[in-house]
């Protein structure tokens, strides 16, 4: 069954975000009118933030302008002159496919123009333009890489190929980012179906690509002009734009139509892990599809730095976060990805190793033993980049923990031997390491003082929950792996997990920290849910069900906010109330949707702390397939057989009958899960290849 895509948009945006087309190594915001310029993020390129004057996600030029010209009267010049604008986006190919009406006062041309970004190539996104004027006329075709309105320069710029007698492509550009952080590579190739005077600009050594087709256009035939176009960030590859030529000559070679179908045939592979919920209301399914299709499109196993809160994605009035890789891309995102694309969970981690050295310093600089990673990691050095005083570095030690609970995670779901003793063994023992060195032994046992976790507050608080039963899962499974490799543990890893100190009050409930009062600001925050899900935590009944029961009351003061909402379904499932457990999904993932093309935001837009509309959010979107995946279904990774992992009861939320996807990769074989409410057990089988 093919997955459900959003409804056309039709006319101007209104304020709501433009359409979203990445493959996790390129993003792009392609507008209503896609001609004009949008926005274009590289995974990796990073410059100096204008404002805050840190190492930050910054824009690369826009790589698929272009213009039209009817009769010498050119769109750009006239942008009132377009109408009829309606774009729809399929989900199953991930091409958008934008059309509007461009009328002169002598002649009316309609167009068509598709935009995707390639899978199977993706250092390109590619374009076609399709133009059918209903008379005769001199028709001009310009296709754009245009540095406008960007800040940084342009550091070299090429229109030849140098040793050849013919160049290889239209042109290329070295774009710098602002501060001299890095560069980015582009080249562009162009062509067109039909016979024209083909013209490039060589002189602009620091303007934009253009390249231009003139011709004589007949009436009711369509004319198509095609852009390809190579992005290449500098921390891929030394001298960028010499790569971006080379890959974009590579997919003239290839041809348009080839790299098209391929990433198709890319998309169908990646929609076998659709999430069917048999069931669930056709709208709830939608939604569920579009998190689905967002998450993938931007994670790619090209991609060097990761993802970000909000992928690939940004727009001119939201900077915040700063394209910087923050711990709900490890908590909530590179779960489903192992099960669903996990060469992508791998890039995502890989971007973790290659921070191993910051994170030791990091560690150090706080006299500290092991591996303490970022709170905030720049997308191009893996260091630190929290903005000002770094309030929320000091005191949010639970990044570390979720970095190595993915770590162990891809380790566990992919039984990649060679991955565990090299890559997750460092990480793992080093926020071991470091966790262990972050307590401080009182009469209590081991308690960690001033830590924050998911609420953020200005007086940090001492022993926070989610953090100290994160923590215990960490140090368990650091000793588990010490055991599978043959390692001498620690002492101390035992005797601080054994003796870590909790706030549990006197009615069972487990406190989100020392002195905890609901009243207290951001007191809903239910982080000590989050230790029971997805941190699972092994809480006695008594303290599991009393810790349940008090923070699903109080869901209307904290719903509305980010990230945690998406999983309060899952908790009221735990609980056994569908009911609750339906309008929970509804309050806390439903209501967060932007109905342009289904993306979702950070907040709800009737929260008061919601400034603009923001998103596609990847810890909402991600919390939600999170909790479908392992929440609903009960399954809980480790090194031990896959039929295994499913530990509680299935209870699903009201009118939902099943879960299905249908393939998932395990242990580097293609498996099923399926959870039907009042199982006692979701299945994981094998599927015969």
């Amino acid at each position: 069954m093919s997955p459900i895509s959003p409804p056309p948009a039709k006319g101007p945006r209104n304020g709501d975000l433009p359409a979203y087309v990445s493959n996790g190594l390129i993003g792009l915001r392609v507008r209503e009118m896609p001609l004009q310029s949008g926005m274009t993020l590289v995974s990796g390129l990073a410059g100096e933030h204008p404002e805050r004057r840190i190492e930050a996600a910054a824009p690369a030029p826009y790589p698929l302008a272009a213009d039209i010209g009817l009769n010498g009267v050119w769109l750009s010049d006239q942008p009132w002159a377009v109408s009829d604008l309606v774009q729809t986006y399929d989900f199953e190919t991930a091409e958008l496919e934008s059309r509007f009406v461009f009328a002169t006062a002598e002649r009316r041309a309609e167009v068509v123009v598709v935009t995707f970004a390639s899978r199977t190539a993706p250092a390109l996104v590619l374009q076609e333009i399709a133009v059918t004027v209903d008379g005769a006329c001199d028709l001009t075709l310009r296709a754009r890489v245009d540095p406008a309105g960007l800040r940084g320069r342009v550091a070299r710029r090429r229109t030849d190929t140098p040793g050849e007698p013919e160049p290889a492509c239209d042109g290329s550009m070295l774009w710098e980012t602002d501060g001299a952080v890095s560069t980015c590579g582009l080249a562009l190739h162009t062509e067109v179906s039909a016979e024209a005077e083909r013209k490039v600009e060589a002189w602009d050594a620091s303007g934009p690509l253009v390249s231009t087709y003139q011709l004589r256009a007949a009436k009711g035939r369509t004319t198509r002009l095609r852009q390809m176009a190579a992005l290449v960030p500098s921390v891929i590859h030394a001298r960028p734009d010499e790569e971006a030529v080379r890959r974009v000559d590579r997919a003239r070679e290839t041809g348009f139509d080839t790299l098209r179908r391929r990433n198709r045939e890319a998309w169908a592979d990646l929609w076998l892990g659709r999430i069917v919920v048999r069931g669930a209301q056709p709208d709830h399914q939608a939604l569920i599809d579009a998190a689905y299709f967002y998450l993938n499109s931007s994670a790619h196993s090209a991609s060097p730095a990761s993802t970000s809160i909000f992928g690939l994605a940004t727009w001119h009035d939201y900077t915040y976060y700063f394209g910087h890789v923050m711990w709900d891309v490890d908590a909530f995102c590179i779960p489903p990805l192992v099960l669903s694309q996990p060469d992508a969970a791998r890039a995502a981690l890989d971007f973790r190793t290659r921070g191993l050295a910051a994170a030791g310093s990091n560690a150090r600089l706080s006299g500290r033993r092991g591996l303490q990673f970022p709170w905030e990691a720049a997308p191009m050095t893996a260091q630190e980049a929290a903005p000002g005083g770094g309030s929320a570095a000091h005191h949010e030690d639970h990044v570390s923990l979720h970095v190595a609970r993915a770590f162990a995670m891809y380790a566990d779901a992919t039984g990649d031997e060679a991955f565990l003793r090299e890559d997750a063994w460092p990480v793992v023992s080093g926020v071991a390491d470091w966790f262990v060195s972050r307590t401080t032994r009182t009469d209590r046992g081991f308690e960690i003082l001033r830590s924050m976790g998911p609420a953020e507050v200005p007086e940090p608080p001492d022993n926070d929950a989610f953090t100290l039963m994160t923590a215990a899962g960490v140090l368990r499974r650091a000793l588990r792996m010490a055991d599978q490799l043959g390692r001498q543990a620690p002492d101390a890893w035992e005797e601080v997990l054994d003796g870590l100190y909790l706030p549990v009050r006197s009615d069972g409930v487990i406190a989100s920290h020392d002195d905890f009062d609901v009243r207290e600001p951001k007191g809903a925050t239910p982080s000590p849910l989050a230790g029971l899900f997805p941190s699972d935590f092994p809480a006695n009944e008594r303290q599991r069900r009393a810790t349940l029961d008090f923070f699903l009351q109080r869901w209307p003061d904290y719903i509305g906010a980010p990230m945690l909402p998406a999983l309060y379904s899952v908790w009221a499932a735990m609980t056994g109330d569908r009911d609750l457990a339906l309008k929970l999904f509804e309050e806390g993932y439903v209501a967060y949707d932007q109905p342009r093309f289904h993306q979702c935001l950070e907040y709800r837009l009737d929260h008061p702390d919601s400034e603009v509309p923001a998103g596609p959010f990847f810890a909402n979107l991600g919390g939600m397939l999170l909790g479908l995946m392992f929440g609903f279904t009960g399954l809980i990774i480790d090194d031990g057989p896959p039929e295994t992992w499913a530990r509680r009861p299935v209870v699903l939320p009201q009118g939902w009958e099943e879960i299905e996807i249908v393939r998932v990769w395990v242990r580097g074989r293609p498996a099923r899960i399926r959870a039907r409410h009042g199982d006692a057990r979701a299945e994981v089988t094998f599927l015969s290849t």
